[in-house]
């Protein structure tokens, strides 16, 4: 082989080499959990399986910790397409269209299903699509694959076995309008608190129950001073992949049919993860001395229907909030 023939197939090989990188794209994603919690390993997974399903084409670079900064600096990049992904709740989106603040309203939905279909709904994708308009940003696929939690659960020093055992009980609440007003009016005795300050609160008789999601109470040892765990559903919470729209339009269709495949397989696994962390967590605690118990929640679903149309009367509720609920209600046949 001549120099001239081996310097051609080198350039050639170069040529091809660097025509292969520049094919390849690489995302940023950026989040607030460290790798090796329940939801740092489902965007570990969500990562592998999307440079499996783009074979190679996608890569996604997984941030933990906040390493690129906090919410607003985040949210500024993903608008940028500095960040391509963040994985967050929905609420961070409010700040281009209030309503998406209502996408977890307490026990406004009979279970989870009927909180997927609202989330599906027209309504509401009305309201990502506003988002999307003033933002650039919006869901990757549906928005209820992810879960976060799984589920919420109220932990106190007294059994809650029903709805009515909610009267009267003095349970800890953050600060927050909605959140006070809607256990006022199931019944409670609302008491703010600081959450660092609710295991030595409910010791010390200030409280005696707190809502948690499920996956939190272990670690925060609220089994130790309140032994009853009563899963109630307050409401649903999912983490968004929010996803910055010129970033998604810029993949090829093969590409983005792989990213949109990655996701959803990521949320099976989530709730495989997730749930398995969360009865794993709930067979120590019983172990412990714990008491699970798991509410029918229809009761209080009832009764806040009643305060979630005086909301909507006074105006305080974004426009087809009820209807959307309503219709949501029961599967479309």
């Amino acid at each position: 082989m001549t120099t001239m023939t081996r310097l051609t197939l080198a350039t050639a090989m170069a040529l091809a080499l660097g025509s292969a990188a520049q094919a390849e794209t690489t995302w940023r994603m950026a989040t607030k959990m460290p790798v090796d919690s329940p939801e740092g390993q489902v965007f570990e997974k969500f990562a592998d399986l999307t440079e499996e399903y783009t074979n190679g084409e996608l890569k996604i670079d997984v941030y933990p910790n906040e390493q690129l900064g906090k919410e607003d600096a985040v949210l500024e990049q993903l608008q940028a397409n500095i960040v391509q992904v963040y994985a967050e709740g929905f609420g961070y989106l409010k700040k281009w269209e209030p309503a998406l603040a209502w996408v977890a309203a307490a026990f406004a939905f009979d279970d989870f299903d009927h909180w997927q279909r609202f989330m599906t709904s027209d309504t509401v994708s009305g309201w990502f699509d506003t988002a999307a308009e003033q933002s650039g940003v919006r869901p990757l696929g549906d928005p209820t694959q992810v879960l976060r939690g799984p589920f919420r659960v109220m932990v106190s020093n007294v059994p809650v076995e029903t709805a009515a055992d909610i009267e009267g009980i003095k349970i800890r609440m953050h600060e927050n309008k909605v959140a006070i007003e809607t256990w006022d009016h199931l019944g409670a005795e609302v008491i703010t608190l600081p959450w660092t300050e609710v295991y030595q609160g409910i010791s010390k008789g200030i409280v005696e129950a707190v809502n948690s999601p499920v996956a939190l109470v272990e670690s925060m040892r609220f089994n130790e001073v309140a032994p009853y765990i009563t899963r109630h559903d307050e409401y649903w919470q999912s983490i968004g992949f929010m996803v910055n729209e010129e970033a998604l339009a810029a993949l090829d269709e093969d590409t983005r049919a792989g990213l949109l495949r990655a996701y959803e397989d990521t949320g099976a696994y989530s709730q495989e993860v997730m749930f398995g962390v969360a009865e794993e967590s709930i067979a120590r605690m019983e172990e412990a001395g714990a008491t699970y118990t798991v509410l029918d929640t229809a009761p209080l679903v009832e009764k806040m229907q009643g305060f979630y149309e005086a909301m909507a009367a006074s105006g305080e509720l974004p426009e087809g909030f009820i209807d959307a609920i309503e219709a949501s209600r029961t599967a479309s046949q």
